[in-house]
């Protein structure tokens, strides 16, 4: 088990090599993960990103729900604050991924369906079982919120394979939102 000192440990080293000086409150490549919290599907390590790189919104899943709609609202009016002769739009990538544990809360209908805002019965409708059916889904709904509510940007579907570390493609890069 990783103890507090450890990360304390682990911490000092890191301030030490300074990656952390001079990064903007928001990814530099203007980037947004939308992902799943499971260790193995770190959004920057698994696509090679560095510190600074992204702005990561995890939850089981990492399916596009009520909260990260509210939380996409929000990053826009954090974006819009700092953004400075930063030029306006984001990349936003819903990376999903197999054997995911949200496949087991499938058990627990009333606790899903009140994740997604939907009544259990809507439930088959989301895909919860295939992950590539599911960023179909996922960035269709996407793209029909952003095109009201966001600075005109791009969004993408992947789903990563946890055995292979390879991402597929799954919807690509389209440009949404309000020019």
């Amino acid at each position: 088990m990783i103890n507090t000192e450890d990360l304390v440990s682990r911490n000092a080293a890191f301030a030490a090599r300074g990656a952390h000086e001079g990064l903007h409150i928001l990814g530099s490549g203007q980037l947004m993960v939308i992902g799943c919290v499971d260790s193995r599907v770190d959004p920057s390590h698994v696509l090679g990103l560095d510190l600074g790189e992204v702005t990561a919104i995890r939850n089981v899943g990492g399916r596009v729900t009520p909260a990260v709609l509210r939380t996409l609202t929000m990053l826009t009016k954090v974006s819009a604050a700092h953004r400075g002769d930063r030029p306006a739009g984001t990349h936003i990538v819903v990376m999903q991924h197999t054997d995911c544990g949200i496949r087991d809360i499938a058990a627990f209908p009333e606790m899903l369906a009140s994740e997604f805002d939907i009544p259990v019965e809507a439930l088959d409708g989301k895909a919860v079982m295939d992950p590539v059916a599911a960023v179909r889904l996922d960035v269709g709904v996407l793209k029909e919120v952003l095109k009201t509510r966001m600075p005109a940007g791009l969004v993408t579907g992947l789903v990563y394979d946890v055995e292979t570390g390879l991402i597929e493609v799954v919807t690509p890069t389209a440009r949404v939102g309000e020019e």
